[in-house]
C-alpha cells in the first residue's frame, strides 16, 4: 500500500515537472487534442464542405477572442462585420469558380467594410464587458491596473486611426491567412491530403517542439519573447513536421511523384517548423504587449482558439504555395 502511494506521488511530481517545463496542463492538452483530431478527421471523411464550415466556425471563435484581447487595452475591432466578411470570404473562396480572384476581391472589400465599421466604433450589449472582466481577472495585478478598459472613456485615448489599423490587421491575419487553408482544397485533386498537411503538420510540429524543448531544450531561442522556446525545440518541430509530410506523401502520391519530388517533404518540414515557430513567437509577443497569458480559454490545456491556430495560419500560405508550385 505504501509502495503504491509512493509511486503515485512520484508520478504526480513527474507530471508537475512536465507541466512546468511545457507551460501546459498536459493531460488536459492531450485530451483536447484528441477531441480536435477526431472532430477534424470526422469532418474530412464525411465531406470537404463540412471541413470548410469547420474552418469558418473556428475563425469566428478566433475573432471573438481577438475582440476581447484588444478590448483589454482599449482597442475596438468591429467583430460582427469581421464575422460577416470572414465567413463570406472563406465560403466564396471555396465555392466560386475563380478561387484566387474571388479571395483577392473579397479581402479588398472586407478591408473597406471593416475599416468603415471600425471608425464608427459601434458596440452592442454588455457581453464584451463581462468577457473583458473575466480576461482581466486571470491576469496579473499590474496588467489589470494598466488596462485602459478599467478607466473612464477607455477607448477614447486611442485615435480613430488606431482602431481602424488594428481592424485591418485582423482582416489580414484571420480571413486572408485562413483563405490559404481553403485554396489548396480546390486544386490538384487531393483535398483531404492537403487539408491534413495544412492543419495537422503545424500541430505535429508544435508537438515535436514541445517534447524536444521539454526534454532536450537548453539553448533559448528568444528568451525575451518566449522563455520556453529553444533551438532544440525548433529542430524537433522541423523533424516532426518532416516525418508527418513523408507519411502524408506515402499515403497520397504514386512512385513517379516520389522520384521527382522527394525533396518536397523535407522542404515542407523545414518551412512549417520554422514558420510555425515564428507564428508562435508573434502570438507570444502580442500577448506580452497586451499583458495576457492566453488568447482565450475555450480549449482546455491549449488556452484559446488563437493559441491553437496561430502556427496553422502562419504556415498556410507557405504550404499552399509549396503545393501549388510543385503540382502536388
Amino acid at each position: 500500500m505504501e509502495r503504491n502511494e509512493q509511486l503515485h506521488e512520484e508520478a504526480e511530481e513527474a507530471l508537475d515537472q512536465i507541466n512546468k517545463k511545457t507551460g501546459r496542463n498536459m493531460p488536459q492538452a492531450i485530451g483536447t487534442a484528441v477531441l480536435l483530431i477526431a472532430l477534424i478527421l470526422g469532418a474530412l471523411l464525411f465531406s470537404i464542405d463540412l471541413f470548410v464550415l469547420l474552418v469558418v466556425v473556428f475563425m469566428i471563435l478566433a475573432l471573438w477572442e481577438l475582440r476581447v484581447d484588444f478590448a483589454t487595452v482599449g482597442l475596438h475591432i468591429p467583430v460582427i462585420m469581421l464575422w460577416i466578411c470572414s465567413a463570406g470570404t472563406l465560403l466564396a473562396t471555396y465555392y466560386a469558380p475563380y478561387h484566387l480572384i474571388t479571395m483577392s476581391l473579397s479581402i479588398i472589400v472586407s478591408i473597406i467594410l471593416v475599416a468603415i465599421a471600425a471608425s464608427a466604433k459601434i458596440s452592442f450589449g454588455n457581453r464584451l464587458s463581462l468577457a473583458v472582466a473575466g480576461k482581466l481577472s486571470n491576469t496579473d495585478a499590474s496588467a489589470r491596473l494598466e488596462s485602459s478598459f478599467n478607466h473612464d472613456g477607455g477607448e477614447l485615448h486611442h485615435s480613430r486611426l488606431s482602431h481602424v489599423a488594428v481592424s485591418v490587421l485582423t482582416v489580414l491575419y484571420i480571413p486572408l491567412l485562413a483563405s490559404c487553408i481553403i485554396i489548396p482544397l480546390t486544386f490538384n485533386g487531393h483535398p483531404v491530403a492537403h487539408a491534413i498537411m495544412l492543419v495537422f503538420l503545424p500541430a505535429l510540429s508544435d508537438t515535436g517542439g514541445l517534447f524536444a524543448g521539454a526534454w532536450l531544450g537548453k539553448h533559448k531561442l528568444s528568451p525575451r519573447i518566449s522563455p520556453k522556446k529553444s533551438v532544440e525545440g525548433l529542430i524537433g518541430s522541423m523533424l516532426f513536421a518532416m516525418a508527418g509530410a513523408f507519411a502524408v506523401f506515402a499515403c497520397t502520391y504514386d512512385s513517379s511523384a516520389w522520384t521527382t519530388r522527394w525533396w518536397v517533404s523535407i522542404a515542407a518540414g523545414i518551412l512549417i517548423g520554422t514558420v510555425g515557430t515564428f507564428g508562435d513567437l508573434c502570438a507570444s509577443m502580442l500577448k506580452r504587449d497586451i499583458g495576457i497569458k492566453d488568447m482565450g480559454h475555450l480549449l482546455k490545456g491549449h488556452g484559446g482558439v488563437m493559441d491553437r491556430v496561430d502556427s496553422i495560419l502562419m504556415s498556410a500560405p507557405f504550404t499552399c504555395a509549396l503545393l501549388w508550385v510543385t503540382g502536388l
